[in-house]
């Protein structure tokens, strides 16, 4: 099946990507200047407290992340730069700035215009662009012909593996529900269900919302995102990311941590987690064929719900031997200070899987050998990517192919493109 007739069913396209574009564009043109090169590896959130050295900029506030103005230092806002929030100088002439940085209009956390110091190169938003690295190449985007069977949410079996993969989804300011990018998640659950052969399922790869830790917009923001989830009819499996504990790379949600049960964590809980019968943002879901001829497990792991228990879990899970494994984590690898974030990554290096799926920085690529990011569903934009979604399929020859769909054109980004072996090895 051509690419033409795999999209014929598309019919939602996002005229309003200029409109938002403006509201956040000034904030990412600050930073788009050093944009990196396709491939490059990934970014992470900082840890709030700490600073990122900026290349020659000195005393020049690092990235340090935020919620609000407290959160910074004196003579420091929280602005929105980079695809989130940061620190930096306030200014107001040029002469305040390191040369590494300049002074720009931007909005700051609470949503009102200020002039800060930001970083001239992308030092704090995505260091992934557009792009991906070796293998793939052009071809057909429905590489496997017809997907038979079902997936619900306790697994299922399907004659080849076809899913859909949508990136970070929350408004650009905290508190700020009524920015929610209602159209562009709407456009894309919308375009999935269009989509010829339909998705058997999905994964999501956290920060469905941007609310106070224990605010109270957290209910009302995924109420958003399960209306516009509710335009796709398959089941959508969901990863925790750190908005949904508070905000912070550092923090940790659950019974037992150190941020415990907040208002945002248990409203996933309840929201996203409790409609695939789930309860621990940790799980696992196996689908294989019919017949067993090929096997796999999709292992979530909540880098913000994490205890030493987990650990111990996760060894366990990724033992049970599979075709193909795939490892769901909100956070790359590089966002090393989120609690299940290394620990995870410690343990993943003892086992086979095929590839890590994450998101966090709201751009997509390929951030190394078998990690892909893909966190352009509706948060603010960061790298120079478009909003869409990936979409990622066994071969006949049994590799995983790995592609990003921009939902304005409905086109698959084919310099992108990339496909593993089932043991994460680069295929042709």
């Amino acid at each position: 099946m051509s690419s033409t007739k795999l999209f014929q069913g598309l019919r939602h396209r996002h005229a309003f990507l200029g409109a938002f574009a403006v509201g956040c564009g000034v904030a990412i043109a600050a930073c788009s200047a050093g944009a990196p090169q396709n491939g490059a590896t990934g970014g992470q959130d900082p840890t709030p407290g700490s600073t990122t050295t900026v290349p020659g900029g000195g005393d020049t506030p690092g990235c340090k992340s935020c919620l609000q103005d407290i959160d910074c230092e004196t003579g420091s806002v929280c602005a929105q730069f980079g695809g989130d929030s940061f620190c930096a100088r306030s200014c107001s002439t040029g002469s305040d700035c390191s040369a590494d940085t300049s002074c720009t209009s931007v909005s700051g956390a609470d949503g009102t215009q200020t002039k800060a110091c930001i970083p001239r190169a992308d030092v704090c938003g995505g260091s992934v662009g557009p792009g991906g690295s070796g293998g793939g190449g052009g071809g057909p985007l429905d590489a496997g012909g017809p997907v038979v069977g079902a997936v619900g949410a306790s697994g299922g079996t399907l004659s080849r593996l076809y899913f859909a993969v949508i990136g970070d989804t929350r408004p650009p300011i905290i508190n700020d529900t009524k920015a929610y990018p209602t159209q562009v998640i709407t456009s894309i659950y919308s375009e999935l269900e269009a989509l010829s052969p339909r998705p058997p399922f999905a994964v999501s790869t956290g920060d469905y919302l941007f609310s106070t830790a224990n605010g109270t917009q957290a209910t009302p923001q995924l109420d958003l995102y399960l209306a516009a989830k509710s335009k796709f009819t398959n089941v959508v499996f969901p990863t925790m990311g750190n908005h949904e504990c508070t905000g912070a790379v550092t923090s940790n949600c659950g019974i037992g941590n150190n941020d415990g049960m907040t208002a945002n964590y248990t409203a996933f809980l309840a929201k996203l987690l409790a409609p695939v019968g789930q309860t621990n943002p940790n799980y696992v879901i196996d689908i294989a064929a019919p017949d067993k001829s090929w096997t796999s497990k999709f292992v979530f792991v909540a880098g913000n719900a994490w205890s030493p228990s987990n650990d111990a879990w996760l060894e366990t899970a990724l033992s049970k031997p599979t075709t193909y494994t795939f490892i769901v984590r909100h956070e790359p690898k590089a966002a090393s200070t989120a609690p299940g974030c290394k620990a995870s990554e410690a343990i993943m290096a003892n086992h086979p899987y095929t590839l890590a799926i994450v998101g966090h920085t709201h751009t997509y690529g390929r951030t190394g050998p078998r990690q892909v990011t893909i966190g352009n569903g509706g948060a603010p934009l960061t790298g120079g990517a478009t909003f869409g979604f990936g979409l990622i399929q066994q071969r006949a020859d049994g590799a995983i192919q790995v592609d990003m769909i921009d939902s304005a054109t409905g086109h698959a980004d084919t310099g992108f493109r990339f496909a593993l072996h089932a043991d994460g090895s680069a295929a042709p």
